[in-house]
């Protein structure tokens, strides 16, 4: 089932949700940089507290809705594809790498043909 086209208004609120986590995440990488002297796990924490903050207030957001909404889709199409099994997968990769081959032997063949008629036939330098 796809998702129907919805029409957003983004309000106030909602810009203002998509710019404080915009802050967190710049005032998380700064409190990294400045908390070098108190050690790396007082940096990391206050790095991943930070970004793990931005992250609630952003999906709280509009945009965040639909990005899960959108994840929620995804995820419900992936289990609907129908995986071919093991020989067929084996199969379509032989023919793969046979036509790579090929295409490769084809392409060096064409390349020192035309390399024979314009250098040497047409030319003349001679190797």
């Amino acid at each position: 089932m796809a998702t129907s086209q919805i029409q957003t208004v983004n309000t106030g609120a909602d810009k203002a949700k998509l710019a404080a986590a915009a802050v967190m995440v710049v005032a998380a990488l700064v409190a990294f940089y400045l908390l070098d002297k108190q050690g790396a796990l007082v940096q990391w924490a206050a790095l991943l507290l930070g970004l793990v903050a931005a992250a609630a207030v952003f999906f709280t957001s509009e945009t965040g809705k639909q990005l899960i909404a959108f994840g929620r889709d995804a995820w419900r199409e992936v289990r609907k594809v129908v995986w071919p099994a093991r020989k067929e997968a084996i199969q379509i990769t032989a023919y793969v790498f046979g036509f790579v081959l090929i295409m490769a032997l084809f392409l060096w063949l064409t390349d020192k043909t035309l390399e024979w008629l314009f250098y040497d036939l047409i030319l003349g330098w001679k190797k």
